[in-house]
């Protein structure tokens, strides 16, 4: 994430909630993206620590474990910036420009300069970050599916210019020739079916007739394995590993006003605001325009709060709420309230996690400089591999 503010509750139901589920399930790395900050906040650079250790609490408080997962701070892993490098000399320009947050943002961010090499660099350093950790999945909602399936090509095209041997072709028509000659016969049929369309399933069939062959044919040797497995996908041996975009649950939640969300728009209800706090802002939320009157009806659907309804009520709850609206039956406080009394429960273990950190700073940069080894400790193997890929080992 980003360091440009406070979390909200959207940040937690959109994402911080998943991560803490996540975190149980996987080797998880979750990192504080302030070089990315930057691509847009470049001048605000009197804020940013005090950003970076808050969003840390906050993560913390939402039911992140340093004992976990890693959580580590960007910038502190200068391997993400070299990798972003070598991964910019041999990515097309096209690929950039044909993001789609690229032109989105940059409409929406008027007020903003982002005529900068940094911020058309973006999903290319998104995707150093990814690669240098080797990662099988990263944690999307369907809006980012794009970012992520850039990285899978930058990932392809590195491993196709630089895991290839000068002999390739050569090797993999050895390789090829120890097979049968109706499993050769089937297995460039796989490669094609792939090449073509990208089927999954001819990459499956493809890859286990390559893995029996291992298995099974005297004098097979790991290399033909992946030789053969990088010629079935187009690349070369895998230096750097396509990662998959893993959709998890996303949960949107207006901000006071009715729009996104959003610490810069001043609608948002932080996840660590005070009870008074919250039932100031979700009193004063935008509701359906047609109840101008408590007398008159109206529909939940058009209403920002159902929303949050959504998210924290129950089925009764849920009824009650709109048999009232549509009747004119009870007024928006009435509805608000069992929002406010969700919300102001859900935050108060975030609030008591978050005291101990807050007393004592010195916690959270002990666990971050933690983490920050660890991490380091795998973006310098793959750094390593990658320098010997590309011939920079002397």
């Amino acid at each position: 994430m980003r360091p440009t503010g406070a979390m909200h509750l959207g940040h937690f139901h959109g994402a911080l909630k998943n991560w803490v589920r996540l975190q149980h399930e996987h080797e998880c790395f979750f990192f504080v993206a302030d070089w990315h900050a930057l691509t847009t906040h470049y001048e605000e650079r009197g804020v940013m620590e005090r950003y970076v250790h808050d969003m840390v609490i906050d993560w913390i408080a939402a039911g992140l474990d340093p004992e976990k997962c890693t959580l580590f701070i960007q910038s502190h892993i200068p391997e993400h910036a070299e990798l972003f490098t070598l991964l910019a000399m041999g990515t097309p320009l096209g690929w950039l420009e044909r993001v789609p947050t690229y032109k989105d943002q940059i409409d929406k961010l008027k007020d903003r300069d982002l005529a900068t090499y940094g911020f058309l660099g973006y999903p290319l350093l998104q995707a150093a970050d990814i690669l240098i950790y080797k990662a099988n999945f990263v944690p999307v909602g369907e809006d980012q599916s794009s970012h992520v399936e850039l990285t899978r090509e930058v990932a392809r095209r590195f491993n196709n210019l630089y895991g290839r041997p000068a002999d390739a072709e050569a090797r993999i028509a050895a390789a090829l020739a120890q097979l049968p000659k109706d499993d050769s016969r089937y297995y460039e049929k796989q490669r094609k079916a792939f090449g073509e369309t990208g089927s999954p399933e001819a990459l499956a069939k493809g890859e286990g007739l390559v893995n029996k062959s291992a298995a099974h044919i005297a004098g097979w040797q790991d290399d033909d394995t992946e030789l053969l497995l990088g010629h079935l996908k187009g690349a070369g041996r895998t230096i750097l590993t396509e990662p998959r975009a893993l959709h998890t649950e996303v949960l949107r939640l207006p901000g006071t006003d009715g729009t996104k969300m959003s610490k810069s728009y001043g609608n948002a209800v932080l996840m660590r605001d005070e009870p008074a706090e919250v039932t100031k802002k979700i009193r004063g939320m935008a509701t359906d325009p047609a109840r101008g009157r408590r007398t008159d009806p109206g529909d939940p659907e058009k209403c920002p709060v159902w929303q949050f309804h959504k998210v924290y009520s129950d089925e009764a709850t849920q009824a009650w709420v709109v048999k009232g609206c549509k009747s004119a039956g009870i007024g928006c406080l009435d509805c608000k309230q069992p929002v406010i009394d969700a919300i102001i429960t859900e935050q108060q273990p975030w609030r008591e996690r978050a005291e101990s950190y807050l007393a004592n700073p010195k916690q959270v940069h002990w666990i971050v400089e933690m983490g920050t080894e660890r991490a380091r400790t795998v973006a310098k193997q793959t750094m390593k591999e990658v320098r010997n890929a590309m011939g920079l080992n002397y």
